[in-house]
């Protein structure tokens, strides 16, 4: 196979990444990680004391956002344990952070 060298290296680090799953926000490096699914869907929650971040993994159809991003508020405080401070939720369906009072 011929290209160029530094080309195929950066879609190989790509696929590579691609293959990890759900990594977190750099502030949610050390945070715990829970995965869970709901209605099918399969997210991931990274939470430390006072933060949280909600990550779905795979595709969601037009129209389904709305629901989806209701199950990911649901879904804080039953991995956590902490009720979410819903005036600092940041983000979409397909990610979303915020605080959390334990």
């Amino acid at each position: 196979m011929t290209g160029n060298p530094p080309m195929l290296l950066a879609l190989f680090a790509l696929v590579a990444l691609a293959a990890c799953g759900a990594q977190p926000a750099p502030e949610f490096f050390n945070a715990q990680r829970s995965e869970v699914t709901r209605d099918g869907r399969k997210y991931v929650v990274f939470h430390t004391q006072n933060r949280v971040e909600v990550v779905r993994l795979g595709y969601a159809p037009r129209g389904a956002h709305q629901a989806i991003r209701a199950t990911m508020i649901e879904v804080i405080p039953q991995v956590t344990g902490c009720k979410l401070v819903e005036s600092t939720l940041q983000g979409d369906s397909g990610e979303m952070r915020g605080n959390i009072r334990c």
